[in-house]
C-alpha cells in the first residue's frame, strides 16, 4: 500500500488551496463574461426581439440574412478601413514620439506627462472636442483652411461619406497615441546602452542603430502593441457613436454601431447577436496569436 510522503501531502493542499482560492474568480468570470458569451450565442439562433417576450428558433437564418444584406460588406470595409488606420497611423505616431521623448533633454518630462493628459480624457469628450475641430460651419480646421487658402469653402467634414470616417480615425489617432507612446517608450528605455555605444564606435549612424540594434529588442513588445491596438480597435464604438452615430448613409458604420443599430433601434436581438458572434470571432482571430505571442 503506497503512502502519501510529507512533501507530496504539502504539494496536494497547497494545490487545493490555490483551487478554493480561484474559485470566486472563476464564478464572477462565469457570470460577467461566459453567461453572456454563450447566451448571445444560442440567441442569434432566435428570433427574439425587444417588442415582445417570446423567441422562436430560426437556426441559421439571422446569419444567411446577414451575409446577404447589401450593406454587410460595407459594414465589414468600415470595420478593415478603420481598425487598419486606426492601428498604424498612432502606431507610427507614438513610436517617432517615443524616439524623440526617450532623449535627455530639459522638459521632456513635461512633455511626456501632457502627452499622456490626452490619453486619460474620457472618450465621449474627445468625442465632443473633435465634432467642434471639424464642424462644418464653424469648426477650427475649416477656418485654418480657409486662412491659408487651401480651401474657399467650409467643408462638412463629418456629413460627408467620403470624409467622416477619416475625421473619426483622426480624432481615434489623437487619442492612441499616447498609449503607444507610453508602451514604446517604455521598451526604449529597457534597451542595453552599452550595446547602443558599441554599435556607434563601429561607426553605425542613427538609422543603423535603430534597425539593427533597438528594433530587435523591442521587436516583441512592438507586435504585442500592435496587436492590442488591433483588438482595441475593432471593440470601438464611444468615438464613433458620439461623432457621427454611424453616419453619414452609413459611412462609419463598423461592427459595434451595426451590434448596436440592430439591438436597441431595430429592436432585433437575434439579428444583434448574430452580427456580435462574427464580431466576436473576428476578435478571437487576434487574441488567439497575441495570448500565443504572450506565452512564447
Amino acid at each position: 500500500m503506497k503512502t502519501v510522503s510529507g512533501t507530496n501531502r504539502y504539494a496536494l493542499k497547497e494545490s487545493r488551496i490555490g483551487l478554493l482560492l480561484a474559485v470566486p474568480a472563476l464564478i464572477v468570470f462565469s457570470l460577467v463574461v461566459l453567461y453572456p458569451f454563450v447566451n448571445s450565442i444560442i440567441m442569434s439562433f432566435t428570433d427574439r426581439s425587444l417588442l415582445r417576450r417570446g423567441f422562436s428558433w430560426v437556426g441559421i437564418q439571422n446569419y444567411v440574412k446577414i451575409f446577404s444584406d447589401p450593406n454587410f460588406p460595407q459594414v465589414l470595409k468600415n470595420t478593415a478601413v478603420f481598425v487598419l488606420l486606426g492601428t498604424l497611423l498612432p502606431f507610427f505616431g507614438g513610436l517617432i514620439w517615443a524616439i524623440l521623448l526617450n532623449q535627455s533633454f530639459r522638459s521632456s518630462g513635461i512633455l511626456r506627462g501632457i502627452t499622456l493628459v490626452c490619453w486619460i480624457i474620457p472618450s465621449t469628450a474627445i468625442g465632443f472636442i473633435w465634432m467642434w475641430i471639424f464642424h462644418g460651419h464653424y469648426g477650427i480646421l475649416n477656418h485654418i483652411f480657409i486662412t491659408l487658402g487651401i480651401s474657399s469653402q467650409n467643408i462638412v467634414w463629418l456629413g460627408r461619406p467620403d470624409t467622416a470616417l477619416y475625421s473619426v480615425v483622426a480624432a481615434k489617432t489623437w487619442q492612441t497615441l499616447p498609449f503607444a507612446m507610453a508602451f514604446i517608450l517604455g521598451a526604449l528605455q529597457a534597451v542595453n546602452l552599452e550595446t547602443i555605444e558599441s554599435a556607434r564606435i563601429d561607426g553605425a549612424g542613427n538609422l543603423r542603430v535603430f534597425w539593427y540594434v533597438v528594433l530587435p529588442e523591442i521587436q516583441n513588445v512592438l507586435t504585442m502593441l500592435i496587436l492590442l491596438m488591433v483588438i482595441g480597435s475593432i471593440q470601438h464604438f464611444d468615438l464613433l457613436w458620439v461623432m457621427t452615430e454611424g453616419g453619414p448613409a452609413r459611412a462609419t458604420t463598423t461592427l459595434s454601431i451595426e451590434v448596436y443599430n440592430k439591438a436597441f433601434l431595430s429592436f432585433r436581438l437575434g439579428e444583434a447577436a448574430s452580427v456580435g458572434t462574427i464580431w466576436t470571432g473576428i476578435l478571437m482571430v487576434f487574441g488567439y496569436f497575441y495570448l500565443r505571442r504572450k506565452t512564447d
